[in-house]
């Protein structure tokens, strides 16, 4: 099988990039049968209807933090963080975090800025470019200061600054435990009368725990994608969700990820019977054609920049061939496109 990133591009309309969402339930699904059966666009709250008692939804409760911070140097330049990952505090209590930066120049190791008004020094930098800065505050303060002062930080396609609705429209109705800095965004697609009908119908739900990092959005920059090193990031299965996804695949149900993200999580933890268990950890994990799915029946997930990790996870579950003519589709029916857009539900 030949691996060419060139091989999972397609043609969009620029005005397809949806900017703002038509809301929780509102948006449309491009429903894809895994069996080869007709495509067909519906209404996101009609996506009810193709789910069985039994069936189990497996869905990411990750929170986004407002983790772009504005800040200035001692000089009063301007500059820009975004805090990735929270790290151990220092001995003195204070909050530590690897942050994305720039302009790179001012944060050279030992310097002092300003960040959102909290005196912060630059103590190392990573061989990635990131830095990991202290706070003169402890986690329980920034984290106030991040939610008076931080910025919703959306995807780079979208092109406009962050505002109030944003912080709703960004956050998926399971969230719970911060961490993320990008939405699980195929769970926007749920409104909580979605859920409930499910749940109604006899549909499991299990929490999936993975805090999405920048690297969602990292470009692959090799011809060849199996050369491509994957981001990290933290994921945690409690030992109630394994067993709520255990019991529905051993008693026949299907088991649905809602994400990429949470496709992750339990695509690394299944053993090849398909059985998951407890556990955390940090997951490099990437699918791309070829791989075999573990546990894995159906996937909701949005549309994916071209030639990126994510369109590469959705062709290897249903296909290259299949994926591009899904794609193709959309852009026909004029669906909208990647985060904040329309979706598709490969069942």
């Amino acid at each position: 099988m030949e691996h060419n990133l060139s091989d999972y591009s397609f043609e969009f309309p620029p005005e397809l990039i949806a900017s703002r969402t038509a809301g929780k339930g509102k948006t449309r699904i491009l429903h894809c049968p895994k069996d080869g059966g007709e495509r067909h666009v519906m209404k996101a709250a009609d996506i009810v209807d193709l789910f069985r008692a039994g069936d189990c939804l497996v869905v990411n409760n990750t929170k986004v933090i407002p983790a772009r911070l504005y800040g200035k140097t001692m000089h009063d330049g301007e500059v820009e963080t975004l805090l990735v990952q929270a790290m151990i505090p220092a001995e003195d209590g204070s909050a530590r975090y690897e942050a994305q930066v720039r302009p790179g120049k001012a944060f050279k190791v030992g310097r002092e800025l300003i960040i959102a008004g909290v005196k912060t020094t630059v103590e190392s930098i990573n061989e990635d470019g990131s830095r990991v800065l202290r706070f003169a505050v402890t986690p329980v303060e920034l984290e106030a200061v991040m939610n008076a002062q931080g910025h919703v930080p959306l995807p780079p396609y979208i092109n406009r600054p962050d505002d109030e609705e944003d912080k709703k429209a960004y956050q998926t109705i399971f969230a719970k435990y911060s961490g993320a800095v990008a939405a699980p965004t195929a769970s926007l697609h749920f409104s909580e009368e979605m859920l409930q009908a499910l749940k109604d119908k006899g549909v499991k739900v299990a929490e999936v725990t993975l805090h999405v990092g920048p690297g969602t959005f990292q470009n692959i920059s090799v011809e060849d994608f199996t050369q491509h090193k994957m981001h990290g990031e933290h994921y945690e299965l409690t030992e109630e969700n394994a067993r709520i996804i255990n019991e529905a695949k051993a008693a026949g149900g299907r088991v649905v990820t809602v994400g990429t993200t949470s496709t992750r999580v339990v695509e690394t933890i299944a053993d090849d019977n398909g059985v998951v268990r407890a556990q955390s950890g940090v997951t490099h994990a990437f699918f791309y054609p070829g791989y075999r799915y573990k546990i894995v029946d159906g996937l909701l997930t949005n549309f994916h920049w071209p030639k990126s990790s994510l369109i590469l996870l959705v062709s290897a579950f249903y296909g290259r061939e299949n994926t591009l003519a899904a794609y193709k589709m959309a852009v026909e029916n004029r669906l909208k496109l990647f985060s904040y857009g329309d979706g598709m539900l490969i069942l």
